[in-house]
């Protein structure tokens, strides 16, 4: 049985930093990429940033400069340090594993979802 458990979420004020932690088991993750996405309230789910199997990154515009994805492949774990924090990255913040090796910024490409967990960007 797959499952991720994500952590790290909280209020943190604006200009601040967070990281967050993605915990799997149940598969083999080196083998597939990984992502974060969002959902804040009222909006659609939005890619955040993913690695892949070899650990290239991707991030969507709106964080590329101030988050930073990466895997522990031995602790299979992915992180997501979050800089610069602004009060638009208020969301509920979700990993996910892709399909396979490579992943892409749609999440239908995306098989298992954790729980989500809580950033709270104050100004």
């Amino acid at each position: 049985q797959v499952q991720l458990v994500e952590s790290g979420g909280g209020l943190v004020q604006a200009g601040g930093s967070l990281r967050l932690s993605c915990a799997a088991s149940g598969r083999t993750f080196s083998s597939y990429a990984m992502g974060w996405f969002r959902q804040a309230p009222g909006k659609e789910r939005e890619f955040v940033a993913r690695i892949n199997w070899v650990a290239n990154t991707y991030y969507a515009d709106s964080v590329k400069g101030r988050f930073t994805i990466s895997r522990d492949s031995a602790k299979n774990t992915v992180y997501l340090q979050m800089d610069t924090l602004k009060p638009e990255d208020t969301a509920v913040y979700y990993c996910a594993t892709a399909r396979g090796r490579y992943g892409s910024s749609d999440y239908k490409e995306y098989d298992y979802w954790g729980q989500g967990t809580q950033v709270t960007v104050s100004s």
